[in-house]
């Protein structure tokens, strides 16, 4: 059955969020760039991307609903429907499953007695797996709205969780101190966070993620390692062959191109 037209913000909504989309809008050269943080902006005030919130989007930006609507359903970090007050995201990626991801997710759905994007009775906690938070370094990696909390257990993940529906404080590894969805939203639009000394407590990236950059950039020397036996530790030692060259500094000796290294012909399955 086709939908009534949604309703309309209250007056006093309306007003509000249409000076801060003005102002939005303002910072693009063509309206259509402000689609995506409007949609943050109307997320902010009811926690998720509302019909009601399509159609003043559309409105603003001299957009139809389709549009809009094509954009919202795009993008996961836009809620179609009532979630609670923390987004709580398991990382469930190879990397972060492998090293506990998948048992974590599990606990916490027993725990909370949700499944994947559900949202505890209470409102407080909306639970659902994440593909990748591009902090493999610190796996496995839990988000609540957006802010990080490495290397988690099943343990820690579920002391997270009832910390944040008894209303204790709760601070994430790196980053921002933790605030609601809706103030997360209303960031990601871009108006600034205001808390004392939230921006400066943003932090970057970690260690292990930045060392590829130093390497590039021959700040810090490659030391080859060679790995022993399981269970034993790495020996730093020089190890034969352990400079790894360009493709620009071909051509290099293969299999196929170094005598003493010949590819030879592919042996029978099973040989």
């Amino acid at each position: 059955m086709p939908q009534l037209p949604a309703p309309a913000y209250p007056a006093e909504v309306r007003a509000r969020l249409e000076a801060d989309a003005k102002e939005v809008i303002a910072r693009y050269p063509g309206s259509r760039s402000a689609l995506l943080p409007l949609l943050h902006l109307v997320q902010s005030e009811e926690g998720y991307v509302s019909r009601t919130g399509m159609a003043f989007c559309a409105e603003m930006l001299g957009l139809t609903t389709a549009e809009v609507t094509a954009v919202a359903t795009f993008y996961t970090m836009y809620r179609r429907k009532p979630s609670g007050d923390y987004q709580v995201g398991v990382c469930t990626n190879t990397l972060c499953a492998v090293m506990g991801g998948d048992a974590i997710f599990d606990r916490l759905k027993e725990h909370l007695g949700v499944g994947n994007d559900e949202t505890t009775e209470d409102g407080k906690v909306t639970l659902e797996h994440i593909e990748c938070n591009a902090a493999c370094d610190f796996a496995p990696v839990v988000m609540v709205n957006w802010e990080f909390f490495d290397n988690q257990t099943p343990e820690s993940a579920t002391r997270l969780v009832d910390d944040l529906i008894a209303g204790r404080t709760v601070e994430p590894t790196r980053g921002a101190p933790l605030c609601t969805y809706k103030e997360t939203a209303r960031i990601l639009a871009g108006f600034p966070d205001e808390r004392p000394g939230a921006v400066a407590a943003s932090g970057g990236a970690g260690h292990a993620s930045l060392i590829g950059l130093k390497l590039a950039k021959g700040e810090a020397a490659p030391q080859a390692r060679v790995v022993g036996p399981r269970g034993e530790a790495p020996t730093d030692q020089p190890q034969k062959g352990a400079e790894h060259l360009s493709s620009h500094e071909a051509p290099q000796q293969t299999s196929a191109s170094d005598p003493d290294h010949p590819a030879g012909p592919a042996a029978e399955e099973g040989e």
